[in-house]
C-alpha cells in the first residue's frame, strides 16, 4: 500500500484526471437512472465536486479543498488558471461563426440581453445576502450567468473563495432550473425550431441546462441552443470582469 500511495502522490495530475472522470461517469449514470436525465450529469458532477472540496478542506484544515491532501495534490494544477483558460478557449473554438450568423442580429442581441438580465438578477440576490462591495456583487452576478463565468470573473478581479463558491452555486441552481423548466415552457414560447432554439440558448446561456432542457424537448434542437449558449459563456467571461465590473464600481462609488 505504501508503494501504491507514493506512486499516486508522484502522479497527482493523472490521479486528478482519473477522479474527475469517475465523478463524471458516476454522475451520468445517476442522471440517467435516478432522474431520467431531468438533471444533467454535469450539474450533479459539479455539486459532487463542491461537496468533496468542502469535505477535503474540513479534513485537511487547508484552503484548497482536496488539493491540500497529498494524494489529490494534482487538483491544484487541474483546477488552476491554465487548464481553466484552456477549457474556455477550446469550448469557444468548437462553435462556428458561420452558423451563428444564420440567426442575424437577433441572435447577437439575445447574448447581450441574456447576460445583462442574468447579471442584474445575480447582483440583486447578492444584495439580499448582504454583499455591498463591487467584487462580490460582480462575481455573484457573473455566477448567475453561468457557473463558469462566475469563478472566471472572481479569479480575474480577486474575489475571495467563499464568494466564488456562491457564484458557482448560483449558476448550478440556474442550470437545474433551466433543465427542468424548459420542456414545460417550450410550447408557450415557440421553442420548436432551430431559430428560436439559438435565441433561447443566447438568452439563457448555461450550456448544460440548455442542452439538457432541449434534449427533453426535442433532441434535434440541442446543437442550435448549445451553440449560442457556448458564445454566451465566452462573452460573459469577457464582459463580466471588465465592463460590468467597471460599471459596478461606478455605481457604488468604489
Amino acid at each position: 500500500m505504501d508503494i501504491i500511495t507514493r506512486f499516486l502522490e508522484k502522479n497527482g495530475l493523472i490521479v486528478a484526471f482519473l477522479a474527475v472522470g469517475l465523478i463524471m461517469y458516476s454522475s451520468a449514470i445517476i442522471s440517467r437512472i435516478l432522474t431520467n436525465r431531468k438533471l444533467p450529469g454535469s450539474a450533479i458532477a459539479i455539486f459532487a465536486g463542491l461537496v468533496l472540496a468542502y469535505l477535503g478542506g474540513l479534513y485537511s484544515g487547508g484552503e484548497k479543498g482536496l488539493a491540500d491532501l497529498k494524494l489529490f495534490s494534482g487538483f491544484s494544477l487541474l483546477g488552476g488558471s491554465m487548464f481553466r483558460d484552456f477549457a474556455i478557449v477550446s469550448t469557444a473554438m468548437g462553435a462556428s461563426f458561420v452558423v451563428m450568423k444564420q440567426t442575424g442580429w437577433v441572435g447577437a442581441l439575445s447574448l447581450f440581453i441574456g447576460i445583462v438580465l442574468s447579471f442584474i438578477g445575480g447582483v440583486a440576490i447578492a444584495l439580499l445576502w448582504g454583499y455591498t462591495d463591487a467584487v462580490s456583487l460582480t462575481t455573484i452576478g457573473a455566477g448567475a450567468c453561468t457557473y463558469i463565468v462566475g469563478p472566471v470573473t472572481g479569479a480575474a478581479i480577486g474575489a475571495p473563495s467563499d464568494v466564488m463558491a456562491l457564484s458557482i452555486a448560483a449558476g448550478l441552481v440556474k442550470a437545474i432550473f433551466v433543465t427542468v423548466a424548459t420542456p414545460f415552457m417550450a410550447r408557450f414560447v415557440g421553442l420548436d425550431n432551430p431559430h428560436t432554439a439559438m435565441i433561447f440558448g443566447g438568452l439563457i446561456g448555461t450550456t448544460s441546462g440548455v442542452s439538457a432542457g432541449l434534449a427533453a424537448t426535442d433532441p434535434k434542437l440541442v446543437p442550435y441552443g448549445a451553440l449560442t449558449a457556448t458564445f454566451y459563456t465566452g462573452l460573459g467571461c469577457l464582459v463580466c470582469p471588465s465592463v460590468l465590473f467597471l460599471l459596478m464600481r461606478l455605481i457604488i462609488n468604489e
